[in-house]
């Protein structure tokens, strides 16, 4: 990489699930973080990350999920919002540190390349340390991918392959 080069930072966290992807909670999540929820539907997930961080903005295109999920949650900011419209993510105005991602149509295989763009896209646009997907079509896809050249310490991090 040459000086000066964009170097992305986020995590990508696949998850098959809605099991595994409100798994994630205790483990991603901490107190000082502020989430973006993108496709929140009726804000179940919602009320499991909002004790969790400091700031939560949960978000779906349908109005109708949204007048649902604020019943009862007077403590959650819910907003209709495209998730594919980043210029509207931007104007929330917020510093979000974690992005969950639950959108009907990015799961499947044939929505694959689309998954990876837009969470290219998040990446990108919002800088947030990690971001966690549901898509099992992109979880099989990285369960099968290998970076060429490097392993991982145990920490996790990239370290160069022995000779």
């Amino acid at each position: 990489m040459s000086k000066g080069e964009f170097k992305l930072k986020t995590r990508f966290i696949a998850t098959a699930n809605v099991g595994e992807y409100r798994d994630t909670i205790p483990h991603v999540v901490t107190a000082d973080d502020v989430v973006l929820e993108v496709g929140c539907e009726w804000g179940t997930t919602s009320a499991l990350l909002a004790p969790q961080c400091r700031e939560l903005v949960a978000t779906d295109i349908s109005a109708e999920c949204i007048e649902r999920a604020r019943t009862g949650r007077s403590d959650i900011r819910f907003e209709v919002l495209d998730g594919f419209d980043l210029r509207a993510v931007l104007d929330l105005g917020r510093p979000f540190t974690k992005v969950y991602l639950d959108m009907s149509g990015i799961s499947g295989y044939h929505s694959l390349l689309d998954a990876i763009s837009l969470l290219m896209a998040y990446a990108v646009v919002l800088r947030p340390e990690a971001i966690v997907v549901k898509s099992n079509a992109l979880k099989r896809f990285a369960w099968h991918c290998v970076p060429w050249g490097l392993r991982r310490d145990a920490s996790g991090s990239p370290a160069p392959c022995p000779s």
